[in-house]
């Protein structure tokens, strides 16, 4: 069994932030605090995106503390640029992230401490930080019918580039980002396309902090009542760039309201109105990839997990970092910052009982063996 004071989970944004500040703070990366990742190799989910969302084309990238992403050319695959980028910090930094690493369960020990069960053994930890993000848990959503089309149905999660729809007629659902970036790529290769959502698209020609931390505040309250998170996109609405304008100008992001059923030649409506399709391509978000903290019974009956700041409310060991209001890049790195200054008072107070001995020197938590 391996004993530290704090395990992070995920070597993502959220992660490399909070170890980050982990080490800044004083302790030990591999001895105080270890950083468990189940991708083959650094960039978090940014090393699963399509090779065709290039790095000039991402929006809202913030560097991670402490360690500026310079010099990157536009042109290449955001992958590569921010996967390099990763490495790079994760070395820069020592983070000795241990990958590739599956967290199947965590679990209250009795004595105070967390058991962090993985498919790398087992960790003991009076403190974990969950950073495991959303990109392994893509919601794909239940329609009459899905079973009976005879055509390919794929996710974001699945999504490679613009090559593999060339010359089919393609539905794509969903009314975010993703969902535009895939049509507007997908348009200049198939022979038809069709956009569907729930709700109308909102496009903004302007996006400033004032309607950004309106945006956050709104995913806070949901948190906060224990509801499980929007995510801070999926209440911005849509930027209004150029391609975004282009698209609507020549009919691209002319949106249908959402299909009734879906039949093997397509979608049907209740008004009657059908599409054929060869695929359907599901840009419809994802879920927080948290089930290896059931054991713990942190969710509330409104399906989410009560959060005060970045804190579990129903277990104080726990915090989620880049859940809910800090999933986005920014947000992590706060988010980061913020559930590291509250596990180490958490450890100090927790101190003198502590195996090893937890000491406070000279303002950081060090361990004594």
């Amino acid at each position: 069994m391996n004993e530290v004071a704090v395990v992070v989970i995920g070597a993502g944004q959220a992660g490399l932030s909070s170890a980050y500040h982990l080490r800044r703070r004083g302790l030990r990366p591999g001895r105080d605090f270890v950083v468990l990742d189940h991708a083959p190799r650094p960039g978090g989910a940014w090393q699963f995106r399509w090779p065709t969302l290039t790095y000039g084309r991402v929006h809202g990238m913030h560097a991670l503390p402490g360690m500026e992403l310079t010099g990157a050319d536009p042109e290449r695959p955001s992958a590569e640029v921010i996967g390099e980028y990763f490495a790079a910090y994760e070395e820069t930094f020592r983070l000795s992230v241990l990958r590739p690493v599956d967290v199947t369960a965590v679990r209250d020990a009795g004595d105070g401490r967390l058991i962090v069960t993985t498919s790398a053994g087992e960790w003991t930890t009076r403190a974990l930080i969950n950073a495991t993000g959303t990109w392994d848990r893509p919601f794909w959503p239940h329609v009459p019918g899905q079973g009976t089309f005879a055509g390919r149905q794929l996710h974001t999660a699945d999504y490679r580039g613009p090559e593999a729809f060339a010359g089919e007629s393609v539905i794509v659902v969903g009314g975010g980002t993703s969902a535009v970036s895939h049509l507007l790529e997908v348009a200049e290769v198939a022979a038809a396309t069709t956009w569907v959502t729930r709700r109308p698209p909102v496009f903004l020609d302007t996006f400033g902090e004032e309607q950004g931390r309106a945006a956050v505040a709104l995913v806070e309250d949901r948190v906060r009542r224990g509801l499980p998170p929007r995510s801070v996109v999926s209440v911005t609405g849509l930027p209004m760039t150029e391609a975004v304008r282009r698209g609507r100008e020549n009919g691209v992001l002319d949106r249908l309201p959402m299909f009734d059923r879906l039949t093997p030649e397509g979608a049907a409506w209740p008004d009657g109105r059908t599409v054929r399709a060869d695929t359907v391509l599901w840009a419809t978000g994802f879920r927080a990839a948290i089930d290896h903290l059931a054991p713990l019974r942190l969710r509330e009956p409104g399906g989410g997990i009560r959060l005060a700041g970045t804190r579990a409310v129903r277990d104080a060991r726990v915090h989620l970092v880049g859940y809910g209001p800090s999933a986005s890049t920014i947000g992590a790195n706060r988010a980061g910052r913020a559930a590291v200054h509250d596990i180490l008072g958490l450890l100090e107070r927790a101190a003198p009982a502590a195996e090893p001995e937890l000491t406070v020197a000279q303002g950081a938590l060090s361990t004594r063996r």
